[in-house]
């Protein structure tokens, strides 16, 4: 017969923070704590419910985070290489 190991509700709580708010994902999550991707994801939910956790729609996926940052990226280096042609420019011009 199989032991069922008891976690204390702080461990749950950092264990499902771990994944909301510091966006691991539930494999390597539950990797580095020893325990199964399944627990955490039920430890999600009822954190949820209980509104220990922020909602889920509250929380930008890693997807939408990662498409803004590309965004921020490409206008940046926009941005970069309009500088440097308007550096060349005018250094052009002073000489």
């Amino acid at each position: 017969m199989a032991k069922h190991k008891h976690y204390s509700k702080d461990f749950k709580l950092q264990a499902a923070r771990l994944v909301t708010e510091q966006g691991y994902s539930l494999r390597d999550a539950a990797e580095r704590l020893g325990i199964s991707a399944w627990s955490i994801r039920y430890w999600i939910k009822k954190f949820r419910q209980a509104a220990e956790l922020s909602a889920e729609d509250q929380t930008p996926s890693a997807g939408d985070e990662l498409r803004g940052l590309r965004r921020e990226n490409a206008r940046l280096r926009m941005e970069n290489d309009i500088l440097k042609k308007a550096a060349a420019y005018f250094a052009k011009d002073s000489i």
